[in-house]
């Protein structure tokens, strides 16, 4: 291919795709409100925590592979198997032992990870219930009726 060649393509394919760039957005609320980027209800956040919970008891149940058939000594199944190739000069043993070790930390971080997340979703759910209890008892008209959206609407403008 010739120089000139190379120089017509390039600018042909200059001349068929401009680039310039394009932000995607959410189109605006017919309603005139903001709309809610994020919506999450009581029920979802106490589905999820129970979930989490769940999963945690059940990950608990069936991850512990190191005290999984203790002996007397409290050695696992597992770990027995470790001591007793490596007492015979297997090198298996001590990478068996070193397996044990590495799944026994990474299952404790994901026990610790649903915990959290259980936990903290059943804080979160007792705050805003009770945020909610709050805002509803601050804004309640003088006779104790509920404040009408008239005045409400003020708070936001």
């Amino acid at each position: 291919m010739a120089w000139d060649e190379w120089e017509k393509l390039k600018a042909d394919a200059a001349r068929r795709s401009t680039t310039h760039m394009r932000l995607n957005h959410v189109p605006a609320d017919p309603g005139g409100g903001g709309g809610a980027d994020l919506v999450v209800n009581q029920d979802d956040l106490g589905a999820v925590g129970h979930e989490a919970f769940v999963l945690y008891g059940e990950l608990h149940r069936t991850t512990d592979i190191a005290g999984a058939g203790a002996d007397k000594a409290g050695a696992g199944s597992t770990m027995q198997a470790a001591a007793a190739l490596k007492a015979h000069g297997f090198e298996t043993g001590a990478a068996l032992e070193l397996t044990v070790e590495v799944w026994t930390s990474q299952a404790k971080s994901v026990l610790q990870a649903c915990a959290h997340v259980s936990n903290h979703l059943d804080f979160s759910k007792k705050l805003h219930a009770e945020q909610d209890a709050e805002i509803g008892a601050v804004l309640r008209g003088r006779d104790g009726s509920a404040e009408s959206v008239s005045e409400l609407d003020k708070y936001f403008k």
